[in-house]
C-alpha cells in the first residue's frame, strides 16, 4: 500500500517506517524536520513539507496516489505546551483538519492515529482501559482528545475510518542502532539517564521523592518503540480489512518507578549515575500504567520487549553509537 506518513522522520515514526518497508509496504514521509531527522528515514519517499501548506500537501497525494495516512505529526511536550498553547492547538489540531481536508478532497478515508494516554488525565484506577474518562489536564492532552472527537465527527460524517492507538512511555531503539531517541530538548527519562551515564550530563534530577508509590517516585509504563511500530501495522491491517474504526491503548501493563529506571541504568551501562532530589513537577501523576488487554486480543498485538532490562539495553546501544 501507498501510506502517507506524517511526522515519520520522527522517533516513533521512523521505526514505524522501517516496519512498513519491511512488510513491503510503501511509506512515503511527510515531515517539516522541526523535530524529525532526515537520517531517521533509512528508505524510501521523504518529502519535506508542512501540514500548515495545504498545497503542498496536495501535491504529495496527487504525485504519490496516497491509500492510507498514518499521522504521528504533532508538537509532543507537556510542558511547552502549558507554556504556549495557542502553538499546540495550531500545530496539532488546525494543521491536522489540513490533512483531512486533503484527504478528503483525494478521496482517502482511513487514517491511523498517534494518539496518548495524556487524554485521560488523573487516573481513576491504576491500570487505565479505553473505557477511563477523557479528562486531559494539560493543552498537548486536550489536542490529542480533540483530535480524536473530530475523527469520530468525520466517520459520521463523511464515512472516515480511523483507529486510534493511545500509547503510554515510548522507550527503546531499533535492535540494527541505526535509529533511536533523539528530542531536542530532550525531556524523557530514559534518554535522560543515558546522557548522564555517558558524561553529557552531570546528574539526573528525581522530581519529587513523596508520593504514594513503594518508593516513593513516580511510576510509569515503558513500552518499547518496536513494539509501538508493530502495532501501527497491526492497526493498519485491521483498518484495511474490515474497515473499522476503533481505539487501543499500547503499554505494558506494568510500571516502573524513577528510581527503578536508574538502576537498571546503572547495570547496564556500569557506570556511575549521580541523583539529584528535588521538588515535584506541577501536573506530575504518581502512577500512569495502561490495560492494553484490548489491543492484544484485537490487533493480535504481542508486546516483544516485556522487561525494563531489555528496553534500556537497545536504547544504551544507541546512545553509544550515536552520543
Amino acid at each position: 500500500m501507498r501510506i502517507l506518513v506524517t511526522g515519520g522522520a520522527g522517533y516513533v515514526g521512523s521505526h514505524t517506517v522501517k516496519e512498513l518497508l519491511a512488510r513491503d509496504h510503501y511509506p512515503i514521509v511527510y515531515d517539516n524536520l522541526s523535530q524529525g531527522h532526515k537520517e531517521a528515514v533509512l528508505s524510501g519517499e521523504l518529502i519535506v513539507g508542512d501540514l500548515a501548506n495545504q498545497e503542498e500537501l496536495r501535491k504529495c497525494f496527487d504525485k504519490y496516489k496516497i491509500e492510507v495516512v498514518i499521522h504521528f505529526a504533532a508538537s509532543c511536550y507537556v510542558a511547552e505546551s502549558v507554556k504556549n498553547p495557542a502553538w499546540y492547538y495550531e500545530n496539532n489540531v488546525v494543521n491536522g483538519l489540513n490533512l483531512l481536508k486533503v484527504m478528503l478532497e483525494f478521496g482517502v478515508k482511513k487514517i491511523v492515529f498517534s494518539s496518548s494516554c495524556a487524554v485521560y488525565g488523573i487516573p481513576a484506577k491504576i491500570s487505565i482501559p479505553e473505557s477511563h474518562p477523557l479528562n486531559p489536564i494539560n493543552p498537548y492532552g486536550m489536542t490529542k482528545l480533540i483530535f480524536e472527537k473530530i475523527l469520530k465527527d468525520y466517520e459520521g460524517a463523511y464515512k472516515m475510518k480511523y483507529i486510534s492507538l493511545r500509547y503510554f512511555n515510548a522507550a527503546g531503539a531499533d535492535e540494527s542502532g541505526k535509529i533511536g531517541e533523539d528530542h531536542n530538548p530532550e525531556t524523557h527519562l530514559i534518554p535522560l539517564v543515558l546522557q548522564t551515564a555517558l558524561g553529557q550530563k552531570k546528574n539526573i534530577e528525581i522530581f519529587g521523592t513523596d508520593y504514594n508509590t513503594p518508593d516513593k517516585t513516580c511510576i510509569r509504563d515503558y513500552i518499547h518503540v518496536s513494539d509501538l511500530a508493530r502495532a501501527h501495522i497491526l492497526a493498519l491491517e485491521k483498518l484495511t480489512k474490515e474497515e473499522s474504526s476503533d481505539i487501543f491503548n499500547l503499554g505494558l501493563g506494568k510500571g516502573y518507578s524513577v528510581r527503578e529506571v536508574i538502576e537498571t541504568a546503572r547495570k547496564i551501562t556500569k557506570k556511575p549515575i549521580k541523583i539529584v532530589e528535588t521538588g515535584r513537577r506541577a501536573g506530575d501523576l504518581p502512577q500512569l500504567v495502561a490495560d492494553a488487554s484490548k489491543a492484544e486480543r484485537e490487533l493480535n498485538w504481542k508486546p516483544k520487549y516485556t522487561k525494563l532490562e531489555n528496553i534500556i539495553q537497545t536504547a544504551w546501544r544507541w546512545h553509544k553509537n550515536n552520543p
